[in-house]
Parts: structure tokens; C-alpha cells; sequence
């Protein structure tokens, strides 16, 4: 599949006709909603996990040197933590645009910390994209995001700015925490 997915994504059609659908957020999303949104809570899915798998040719990195982004790998059991925002219709061209090296908008059911739960929205890039770079150990992917920069900035901010907002939740991530430790390891 082509890394481009806005003319796929456009395509999607199951919450046509809705007013507001919820999105859920579990890299970027969650520290920067550079759109108009509705209301904004804290966030999971169920047996899906955070990782540095993805690749950024648009914001992160370039097409010759792509940084290092997260998506979300399928994972029994697991629970990835995030943000849902309440957004209408409108804003998909936004984050179609946004979200477009290899992410698909795909339905999923977000619980809510007060328990109850809905089914929304989630971009996720997965195996088959040509963007996607596959698993590493943290301390590879710590190198890799050490090297990187593209047009939104170093690819450590992300890393960085991800990992601030998950402590901010008061959520633990020892993929995303390993890597910056490790990433602070090469700075010293």
C-alpha cells in the first residue's frame, strides 16, 4: 500500500451522516490537537500497543532519512493509553492531510477512565504501507530518532513531547520510556 492515504481515507464512509464521531489519539494526537475538537477525555483501547514502528517522511524525517513515529500494533491483552476528542466531520480533511504517510482511519472502540465506552475513530499505520519500518530494540530506535529531523522539527521532540504527555496522564509506557532513556543515554 502507497504511504499517501488521504484518497483512502476519504473513502471511508461508516460514520457518514453522524454529526460528531470520537477520535482516538495515542502518539502526537494526544499532545497536539492543532484542530477544532468538542470535548477532549483520556482514553483507551483494548489489546492494542504503542510503538516507534512507523515511518516519518512528512514531519519527522524526509523521504531519503525518515525519522521514527508510533503506531499502534495489535497486541492481546494489552492496553494502549491515550486521548479521544469529539470532533465533527469537517475536521477529517485536516487529519487526513496530517496523518497521511500511512495511516488508515480504521473504527474502534474507546473506553473512557469512567467506564463507559463508545465506538470512534483511530489512524493507524500498519505492516502493509511502504512508510512502515518494522519492529527494532529501543536502544536502535533511540539512534535512529537521535539522527532524525524533518520539516515539524527534530524527531526527539516527538519522542520527547510523547513522553511528557503520557506521564501528564499518569500513564507508563516502557517502549516510549526505554527509548528515551536510552535517547538521553547518547547525549551525554
Amino acid at each position: 500500500m502507497t504511504a499517501d492515504t488521504i484518497a483512502i481515507n476519504q473513502q471511508m464512509d461508516q460514520f457518514d451522516g453522524h454529526h460528531s464521531v470520537w477520535l482516538f489519539g495515542y502518539g502526537s494526537l494526544i499532545y497536539k490537537a492543532d484542530f477544532p475538537y468538542l470535548e477532549r477525555r483520556p482514553a483507551s483501547i483494548a489489546n492494542w500497543t504503542r510503538r516507534f514502528w512507523q515511518g516519518s517522511h512528512d514531519h519527522r524525517g524526509t523521504p531519503d532519512a525518515p525519522g521514527r513515529v508510533v503506531t499502534i500494533i495489535e497486541e492481546a491483552g494489552a492496553i494502549c493509553h491515550g486521548m479521544a476528542y469529539l470532533i465533527t466531520p469537517e475536521v477529517f480533511a485536516h487529519l487526513d492531510h496530517r496523518e497521511k504517510n500511512g495511516y488508515l482511519r480504521l473504527a474502534i472502540a474507546i473506553a473512557f477512565e469512567e467506564g463507559d465506552s463508545v465506538e470512534g475513530l483511530v489512524y493507524i499505520a500498519t505492516p502493509d504501507n511502504t512508510a512502515f519500518l518494522g519492529a527494532a530494540s529501543e536502544q536502535e530506535i533511540a539512534r535512529h530518532i537521535a539522527r532524525s529531523a524533518g520539516p515539524s522539527g527534530p524527531n526527539s521532540d516527538y519522542l520527547n513531547h510523547l513522553a511528557s504527555a503520557l506521564r501528564e496522564l499518569g500513564r507508563h509506557d516502557q517502549h516510549v520510556f526505554e527509548i528515551e532513556r536510552h535517547l538521553a543515554a547518547l547525549k551525554d
